[in-house]
């Protein structure tokens, strides 16, 4: 018997809830869990501060400092050095000694040879030659071709052409007359009617010789036979199919639908909850032992500030800060006024110097071209009565 729809049919959930194997499971999973979750996280948070703390006052500070001392003893002395003592006089020197001595060579001894030969020797020559070879072609070539072509070839050619045509129109028929009629009308008239006569009488003794006995055999005695034997062997198929069904199929069938499925999901519910209970379990660790972390971290941190930071910064701004502000005002900006003034005379005293040995720097040429323009005065002719002469000048 065949199993109805309403045997498959899919049972019905249970309503959501814990029950007592989640509730067994939870308490001693969270205990064990919690007693070795705490420890990772303790040591998981200390090592992370010890590294953001090395990360902000050792590795980047050292960083920056190396990154400073590369740049400032490697990198840009390189690139100076590159620049000035490499690149520059390599390029002036190959330019001046190498590039222009060639190229005024090339210019002066190759291309304007070449240029003068090419205007004043190649192509007046070439352009006459040119000349000369297109009159003799046309004169010598082309006019006694065109005249040959035209008054000789072409009616050759045309008088060669219609006896070739009617050469041809009387082979066409002469071939017609001697090979294709006969065979036409040997075919036609004589094995046409006899190929049908012969196929005619095939045709019948085909038919009364093998098709109508075929066609009575397989009408009247092997499908009677095929239909019997077909009968039979689904009678057999049938048989070995029940037989089938319920010694093998429907015993499996009931193993697994009461035995196999139902331990198979029991076992799947527990390993479910299992499961979800450990996860659950080291969420609630991981996070009960982060609040422990964190106020064992404040503890420390607190007790780290007012055991170290805070005489630190104790000392920092009432005694080492008015210290360095009195050094500042009370030695340090006395020494830098003292400087600049020992500086300030020591320039004054090298200009005075320069002005006694070479005399007064001259004006600069814009201010002279600065003062407005007058007009130029007449100028003065020498004469006896004037002071200009060498005789007569004081």
């Amino acid at each position: 018997m065949e199993p109805t729809d309403k045997d498959r049919r899919v049972p019905a959930r249970y309503e959501p809830g814990e029950g007592c194997v989640t509730t067994v499971i939870r308490l001693p999973v969270r205990i064990v869990v919690l007693v070795l979750v705490v420890p990772v996280r303790l040591v998981w948070d200390a090592l992370t501060a010890a590294g953001r703390a090395v990360q902000r006052s050792v590795l980047r500070p050292l960083g920056r400092g190396l990154a400073w001392l590369w740049r400032t003893l490697v990198a840009v002395p390189a690139a100076w050095a590159w620049r000035t003592l490499i690149v520059i006089p390599v390029v002036w020197a190959w330019r001046t000694l190498v590039v222009l001595p060639i190229g005024w060579i090339w210019r002066t001894l190759v291309v304007a040879p070449l240029v003068w030969l090419w205007r004043a020797v190649l192509a007046p020559a070439g352009r006459g030659i040119g000349a000369a070879v297109a009159w003799l072609v046309r004169y010598l070539l082309v006019l006694p071709a065109q005249w040959l072509y035209t008054y000789v070839l072409t009616p050759v050619g045309h008088g060669i052409a219609r006896v070739l045509r009617g050469l041809g129109a009387a082979l066409r028929w002469l071939g017609r007359a001697l090979f294709v009629w006969p065979w036409v009308a040997l075919w036609r008239y004589v094995l046409a009617p006899v190929g049908r006569g012969i196929g005619a009488a095939l045709a019948w003794l085909v038919r009364y010789l093998l098709v109508l006995p075929a066609q009575w055999l397989y009408a009247y005695v092997l499908t009677p036979a095929g239909r019997g034997l077909a009968w039979l062997v689904r009678g057999i198929g049938t048989v070995l199919a029940t037989l089938f069904r319920w010694l093998v199929i429907v015993p499996l069938v009931a193993l697994w639908r009461y035995v196999l499925a139902p331990a198979g999901r029991l076992l799947a519910a527990v390993v479910t909850v299992v499961v979800r209970e450990v996860g659950s379990a080291l969420g609630h660790c991981w996070r009960a032992a982060g609040i422990v972390s964190r106020a064992i971290g404040r503890f420390l941190g607190t007790l780290l500030r007012w055991l170290l930071v805070e005489p630190i910064r104790w000392a920092y701004r009432n005694v080492l800060t008015p210290l360095g502000h009195g050094i500042r005002d009370g030695i340090w900006r006395p020494v830098r006024q003292a400087l600049r003034t020992a500086r300030e005379t020591v320039r004054q005293t090298r200009r005075e110097i320069r002005r006694a040995l070479f005399g007064a720097p001259e004006e600069p040429r814009q201010a002279a071209d600065a003062q407005p323009r007058r007009e130029p005065e007449a100028s003065r002719t020498r004469t006896l009565g004037s002071s200009t002469t060498a005789l007569t000048k004081d």
